[in-house]
Order: C-alpha cells, then structure tokens, then sequence
C-alpha cells in the first residue's frame, strides 16, 4: 500500500442526486458531499434532466468535500492522486462539439417515449425484439440509449442538424462528464468505459467496439460516437477551472458494475442494489452467457486495457426505491423515506395486499412496457401500514423474480466456490434492516449486507486506485476481513407460506398486464 498522504476522488452521479467520495489509500471514506438535482417529466413516461445541472451538481460537490475533509486537517489538494467516475447507465446526452452546450435535456434511462421506435424495429427486423441479443446482450426496449438517440435524431432539429454539420456528440453521462472535466471545448477527451457502452445496444460484446452492422441499420452515425476504454486505465487529466486540476481520471463504471467491484463480487457471486430501480448481477467470468429466462447479457468489467473482460448476467427493476419516493411526494402516506420502516414492522403481513409498481412497465425478467401499477387484495381492513409493508414486499418480490431467471440461466455458475448463494446487497434503501428480513424470507437464502452500504462510490475507487499503482487487483478482491463486519439476514419465514405468498405476487404481476391503454 501507498503512503497514508494517498486520496483517490469519487464522483457518483446517479438518478436523483451527485455526490463525491474522497477515500484514503485503505478504502476508506474520509469525506463526502451530496447534491440533488431536478428530474423533469414533461409527459407521462418521459423522464428527463438537465446536463448543465448535473455538470454543476458535480462541480459544487466536489469542492464542498475537498473544503470539508481539508477542514478536517486533510491536505487533498497535494494528496489527490486520482478520480473514478460512475454513473447512471443508459442516460442518453447529445451535445455541441463547439460550443459545449447540449442540444436537448438528457434522456433518462427509465424514460419510455420510444415506446413507438421499438415496436417498429421488431416488424422490421427479422429477429424481433431479440434481434441484437447476439451481438450486444440486449433485447429491443426503451431501455437503451440507442433508441433514445434514434427518437432525439428524429424528433430534435437542432440535433439532426448538428450531426449534419460534423458538431455532434454523444453519450452517456460518463461521457458527458469526462469530456467536460479533461477541458469541453477544448480538446475534451470523448471517451465512454466498456460497461456504460454495453447498455447503449450498439457494443458489441465480443470484440468491445462499436458493431458497424447494428450501426448500419439503426442508422447511426459512427462520427459522433465516444471511444470505448477499459475501466480502470489513465483516460485524461483534469483541465483547468476545477478544484482538482491534473488529476488523472483513471477510473470509470456504469454504477451497477461499480457496485459489484465495490462489493468484490468475483465469478459466481452476484449482488443487488436498492436504488431508484434495484439491478442484480450475477459475474459470469470470462465467459458470455445468453439468457434464455428474461436476463440481460452485459459486461461486467474489465480492470485495464490489457486486462480480461468480466461478464455478467443482470436483471434490472425500474422501480424500487422510486415506489417509497412516490409513497412520500404523491400520496404523503410518509413524509420521509425511513418512515416506512416504522410502518411496516408495526404489521407481520400485508394483509393480503399485493403492489406491483409498474409505473412505467415491467423490466426483467417480464420486459413488459404494456404493465401498469396495480394494488390488489385491498379491503376496508387494509390501512396504511399495509400498503408500506406491500411496497417493500415489491421490491423484494422483483429481486426474487430476476435471481429465479439467474438459476435458471447459470445453473451451478450461480454459486459461490462452497456450494451455496449469498445475495450480497447495497444502495440507501438497504439501511431499511426490515426490508432485508423480508428480501430474506421471500428468498428463502441469505442476504449479506455491507457494513459500507455505499459500494458504487468504492468500486470506482477501486478502478482509479487500481490504474495508478494505489492498489493491486488482489487487494479489490480480498474482502475477508471486510466481510466480518457485515450483516446477514438468515430467513424465518415458513416455507409453505413462502411458496403461497410468491403465487399470490405472480397472480399481481399477471394483472398488472396490458394496462397502457386505459382511458385518461
């Protein structure tokens, strides 16, 4: 290990908020600073922010954070060694070379307006909505950042004119972020990291390079496309008018595979992160498992240039934490967040109630955009404490129902080198200890969680630290010591009644289906 006067930077910009984690060269967090930002739905399904203010959400964290751990007696202006970036995947960001600016809000990954887009591409295409499975993991779906590129190049003027005149870019928001920070307009490095490009659709996973023939017919210009680097390798330094000026940013990861090298999940170990959505993967190794149960094929990642490529198998829920969000700002059932914790211990059972919160359709493993949210089984017995208790029951509902495609997909590969599956979980919702018990009984297995629940900032770290000699990779994945200070939640329930209450969520999901059309 490096002397202690070591710190690696940390920009975690997710879906509600951005914050920067300065960690010293053990891993540890020595300061922190959090923003949130504006989400903007201007339709039903559309999902929206504003690249400008996320760029500023970054910029005002991390010089609060660097102000704090200096007042706290740090010397980080000589000590900063190196910057990881990680981010909400699939945020699609087209802007102008010139001059800086983006030319329409970013789309958010959740967003679902190229609903219309897809249905197309599957007529037309002779493979379906399966079509690109072979080449890049992904079904057809609004998921992607490729098709909310196809509908900005078809709907925005001012971006298909600027593709037109050479003066476009795109990206995800890694990409958006890094070509700001290594100097904008003046000379900005146009780089996106292996998994962020594994979720546009347009990588393909093999050779981890664009895939001209998916280009070829999406009709998507190749110009405009960032270059495809490993995740833990020297990308640019930081330019001028930051706090952090000539820092290597070495790191870089979509936040779900983040998450997993945060949480050291080696070949055979998968974890679940509790945010907005919930995501669960599965590290394949070196090898690309097709799902034939509903899962996608992804990259996991790959920890430098000449370094192997880690895959993945993943199930992603778009809403988890997000149903708790709208428990909060729509219905005002709770007024904070940890609320309905206390709700939901003061009731053994939902009473036979059933959420399923498919505002926006249903993800794997039912990829499903005609779903609709329903609550079901409610009678005038059910209050409050029931429906907070369902909505946590949800997400662990989901999570259940992608690790159910894992085993199926993966088989023995779906456990560690004992025999056995732990569920190892992070993310802000996993604080919410009766929410673990009840992931734990409706599993039916273990759930391990960290006693640092904040895993995606780390895992960053650990590809920057990683790339410029602060760490070996052996150090990333030998967490014994680590591990004794986590928590696992062992299941009590009774199994007879495991196996009802998963019937009785399946009938949920299946009335959940074909609802997009009901009349306003």
């Amino acid at each position: 290990m490096a002397k202690q006067e070591t710190y690696i930077g940390s920009i975690d910009q997710g879906t509600t908020s951005t914050r920067f984690f300065i960690y010293d060269n053990q891993a540890r967090p020595v300061g922190s600073h959090q923003v949130e930002f504006t989400q903007f739905c201007p339709q039903a399904g559309w999902v929206e922010h504003d690249p400008m203010e996320i760029l500023e959400s970054v910029r005002i964290c991390v010089a609060k954070a660097i102000d704090k751990a200096t007042a706290d007696g740090l010397n980080i202006d000589n000590g900063l060694k190196a910057i990881g970036i990680t981010n909400q995947r699939e945020t699609t960001v087209v802007w102008s070379k010139s001059t800086g600016l983006p030319l329409y809000n970013a789309i958010v990954w959740m967003d679902i307006r190229t609903s219309s887009i897809c249905r197309e591409l599957e007529k037309k295409l002779s493979g379906g909505k399966t079509h690109f499975v072979e080449t890049c993991g992904l079904p057809i779906s609004t998921y992607f950042s490729a098709l909310k590129l196809l509908w900005l190049l078809e709907n925005v003027e001012k971006v298909a004119q600027a593709v037109k005149k050479g003066d476009a870019l795109f990206g995800t928001v890694d990409s958006w972020l890094i070509w700001n920070l290594t100097g904008g307009v003046n000379n900005g490095v146009h780089v996106t990291d292996v998994s962020n490009a594994s979720r546009t659709m347009l990588m393909n996973l093999k050779t981890l390079d664009w895939d001209k023939p998916t280009l070829e017919t999406l009709k998507i210009p190749s110009e405009i496309l960032p270059k495809i680097v490993s995740n833990s390798e020297i990308i640019g330094h930081v330019g001028k008018g930051w706090p952090f000026t000539g820092v290597p940013i070495s790191g870089c990861l979509g936040d779900q595979h983040s998450a997993m090298l945060g949480q050291s999940c080696k070949k055979g170990q998968a974890k679940s992160t509790y945010g907005t959505g919930a995501f669960i993967l599965l590290n394949t190794g070196q090898e690309v498992i097709k799902s034939n149960h509903g899962l996608l094929t992804t990259l996991a990642f790959k920890l430098g240039k000449d370094a192997p490529a880690n895959y993945a198998l993943e199930g992603s829920i778009a809403i988890a934490g997000a149903a708790v969000q709208w428990l909060r700002d729509s219905l005002g059932i709770i007024s904070t967040a940890s609320q309905i914790e206390e709700l939901a211990a003061q009731i053994d059972s939902t009473g036979g109630v059933y959420f399923v919160p498919a505002f926006n359709g249903l993800f794997a493993p039912w990829w499903r955009d005609d779903a609709r949210g329903v609550c079901i089984g409610i009678t005038r017995f059910t209050n409050k404490c029931h429906i907070a208790r369902a909505v946590l029951e949800s997400m662990c509902f989901q999570v259940k129902d992608v690790l159910d495609s894992m085993h199926k997909d993966a088989g023995e590969k779906a456990k560690n080198e004992k025999g056995q599956f732990l569920l190892r979980v992070d993310g802000g919702a996993t604080v919410n200890s009766t929410l673990m018990q009840i992931q734990a009984d409706i599993l039916g297995t273990p759930v391990v969680r960290p006693a640092d629940i904040e895993t995606t900032a780390l895992g960053a770290a650990y590809a920057a630290g990683l790339a410029v000699g602060i760490w070996k990779e052996n150090d990333l994945f030998s967490n014994e010591e680590r591990m004794k200070k986590d928590t696992t939640f062992t299941p009590v329930l009774d199994e007879e009644l495991r196996k009802k209450k998963v019937a009785s969520w399946f009938k949920a999901v299946e009335r959940s289906f074909d609802l997009a059309d009901l009349s306003l």
